[in-house]
């Protein structure tokens, strides 16, 4: 399995079951790549799987849920076990608070389960990964961010982001800020560590409301994942370009 898998791109994507997550990993697959689809729920996982595996794709299951230490530990085990190393992380897995969300209202409940998923399921995946990404010669990672985290954006007379979000977009922008303190690590080496913004995507986290299809808004991640290796590192982007912070 090793000599199979040590000449393909090894990735993998969390929350890659539905949504964007999944149309990433389909992305990647279609590149030829070998998909890890992390999945909390192990059924939605699996069909996911067959899904992408009917298209062409070679993808495999990984059971991962970001807010749990041993599913992580034991999904780094289960990539290691199977390639020996990772090409590329797609931190993708996220959940959203209601919208909109007034600060002086919010349940800080949902506040502490949005930064759990959103944040620290990032620094733990991210950690429990590295070093198989230490392993490959290109590594890359990707962190699913979104525009109503960017601080000038938010401060830009004119620019309408959809109202107030108490829990949601704080929570991007701490992941904003700490993208930039692992590129500030990272940096010297050959890990290149972007943020994504994959614009307003119809998804379950907005009621499907958004103006995007899921394949549109994979499309940046999906770029930043085949960045060459003199590609940029510790800077967020959209469909057109450098997003400001």
């Amino acid at each position: 399995m090793l000599v199979v898998m040590s000449e393909k791109t090894i990735a993998l994507v969390t929350g890659a079951n539905k949504g964007i997550g999944y149309e990433i990993a389909a992305g990647l697959g279609a590149l030829g790549w070998s998909v890890g689809v992390g999945a909390r729920d192990e059924r939605r996982g699996r069909d996911a799987v067959a899904k992408l595996r009917a298209a062409g794709a070679d993808a495999f299951g990984v059971p991962l849920d970001v807010t749990d230490d041993d599913s992580v530990t034991a999904a780094a085990r289960l990539i290691e076990e199977r390639a020996g190393r990772l090409d590329v992380l797609v931190n993708n897995a996220g959940v959203a608070g209601g919208w909109p969300e007034e600060p002086t209202t919010l349940d800080l409940g949902t506040v502490r389960r949005l930064v759990e998923t959103n944040v620290i399921g990032v620094i733990r995946v991210t950690n429990a990964m590295l070093p198989l990404l230490r392993r490959s010669a290109h590594p890359r990672i990707v962190n699913q961010s979104s525009h109503v985290g960017s601080l000038a954006l938010q401060t830009t007379p004119g620019v309408d982001l959809g109202g107030i979000s108490g829990a949601y977009a704080p929570t991007k922008t701490y992941l904003n800020a700490v993208t930039i303190q692992y590129a500030k690590e990272l940096k010297g080496t050959n890990i290149l560590i972007n943020n994504a913004c994959p614009g307003y995507v119809a998804t379950d986290l907005n009621g499907f409301s958004g103006t995007q299809t899921p394949e549109q808004g994979a499309a940046i991640a999906i770029r930043l994942a085949a960045l060459p290796d003199d590609g940029a590192s510790g800077q967020m982007f959209d469909d057109n370009g450098v997003v400001p912070w």
